[in-house]
């Protein structure tokens, strides 16, 4: 049976998932993946630990299904957006990558807006701390001899099409969110680069998200039991490629993400650039489509913390607890969750988190649910900031690994008042997406008609939670009004 690969590098681990031409999860590996975070605001990964990721996963396939991995015809890759990854001439990491969540870069936000005229009209987005340009150019300032000795600046994944294919590309979505792009025009901006200290010689060349690029090396597909130079198509972001993979590809659909970070993720047929409340407007995956973006800076990175506060065996333990509890949004305090600052609406990197209203009753349960409330709460500001930015919403998907709790999903559904679909497959999401691109990348079907992607159920907003959350968010308001 033919097959696709879609590998996904998150920011917490790499998925990669085969995917059958009727949509059908054949099998899925996974590989873990910690961040760094070596000063305050400072947020990295080593290269080489992704690649080390992919690999244990392909080598887990290859063992478990080496029949189905001989049989994919095309990859495609996602990644977690945003990060900068410099090279040297023998493409060797010249330092840790700066990932999508990382603050260092606030100061030279305003003079890269300063530099040109209608910044935003043009990349679709105001310039924020975690954005490839600012880091770029704080690069520049603090260590211009990393900038200099770059042979290639790359997104994550596109180290890992690198190491797979030996080429140097990228696609037109995940790389319009680096404001390094004129969004509308698909191309890198020579004036963007050169007010970030970076030469057009650096950037890789430019794919669509489902075009064929360089094929698979010898040496990775006897490795793996492949067929050699299978090709490798463009692929796009973790936002892009989950929005695909939960079949969010149409004017006037959204979804949102409860993975590592949280984000809501609205497509749109007009580009609309995002000049306030923290918003991001880029490219869809499909061709003629712009996503806009709000996003949370920790979501599933707050319920990891918590996990390791409370000291829970696990998180998946930990939210079996919290169902089995049945705890009322009533008594539990008010948890702003801005461990890592926040983007939407407030595009503040010093921005911390808090818990309020703690009494004697309130117990390491309660707190743990308050996290949960404070991302539903924080996504609803997602939410308003789209509204207000002209998005007519019609209808909301739920991926990523948080879907998997009915409580979570709940929760994010009354903070919204939306009702939320969410399929069998919504973990692997931006996989599934990257899988459905590789095959369209070799004349398949972007959706197959047999999918089976359709929604496993619906999580509607609960009445009750609806008033208690609309409570809670005036407190959460509040609170955020007195910093």
């Amino acid at each position: 049976m033919a097959s696709v690969l879609g590998i996904d590098l998150g920011t917490s681990g790499v998925k990669s998932v085969l995917v059958d031409d009727h949509d059908r999860v054949l099998a899925e590996a996974m590989a873990p993946l910690t961040v760094s975070r070596p000063r305050a605001l400072w947020s990295e990964q080593d290269p080489e630990d992704w690649w080390q990721a992919v690999e244990l996963t392909l080598d887990e396939l290859a063992r478990a299904h080496p029949e189905k991995l001989a049989a994919v015809r095309a990859i495609g890759l996602s990644g977690q957006m945003l990060g900068v990854t410099c090279l040297d001439a023998s493409d060797r990491p010249l330092r840790p990558a700066i990932l999508w969540n990382d603050g260092r870069a606030s100061s030279e936000c305003a003079e890269l807006e300063a530099a040109l005229p209608d910044f935003a009209g043009l990349t679709g987005s105001r310039a924020m701390p975690g954005f490839p340009a600012p880091k770029l150019l704080w690069l520049s300032r603090h260590e211009p001899q990393t900038l200099a000795s770059a042979r290639r600046i790359l997104l994550p994944k596109d180290f890992v099409r690198l190491r797979l294919t030996g080429e140097a590309a990228s696609d037109h979505a995940d790389s319009s969110a680096t404001l390094l792009m004129d969004t509308v025009a698909g191309r890198w901006d020579v004036r963007l680069l050169g007010a970030c200290g970076v030469a057009p010689e650096q950037m890789p060349k430019l794919l669509a998200c489902d075009e064929a690029g360089g094929g698979l090396r010898r040496v990775h597909a006897e490795r793996w039991g492949m067929r050699s130079d299978t090709p490798v198509v463009g692929g796009a972001g973790d936002n892009m490629c989950g929005a695909v993979g939960a079949g969010v590809v149409e004017a006037g659909r959204g979804l949102v993400s409860l993975g590592t970070s949280g984000v809501y993720f609205f497509v749109n047929d007009r580009y609309l650039p995002a000049r306030s409340g923290g918003t991001h407007t880029h490219r869809h995956a499909i061709d003629g489509l712009y996503g806009q973006n709000g996003c949370i800076l920790s979501a599933g990175a707050a319920l990891a913390w918590a996990a390791g506060l409370v000291g829970a065996k696990d998180v998946p333990h930990l939210l079996a607890q919290l169902e089995a509890a049945g705890l009322a949004v009533e008594d539990t305090p008010v948890f702003t969750p801005y461990l890592a600052g926040e983007r939407t609406p407030h595009n503040d990197a010093g921005l911390t988190g808090t818990f309020s209203g703690l009494t004697f009753s309130t117990t390491p349960l309660h707190m743990v649910h308050a996290v949960l409330e404070g991302v539903a709460l924080a996504l609803a500001d997602c939410h308003d900031a789209l509204k207000a930015s002209g998005a007519r919403i019609a209808g909301l998907s739920l991926v990523g690994g948080g879907s998997r709790s009915r409580l979570w999903a709940s929760l994010v559904a009354s903070a919204i008042d939306m009702p939320l679909s969410v399929t069998a497959d919504a973990s692997v999401g931006p996989a599934l997406g990257a899988a459905r691109l590789a095959r369209s990348g070799v004349g398949g079907p972007l959706v197959s008609d047999a999918s089976d992607g359709a929604a496993a159920l619906e999580v509607r907003p609960v009445a009750h939670l609806v008033d208690a959350l609309a409570s809670k968010r005036q407190r959460y308001m509040r609170h955020l009004a007195l910093r």
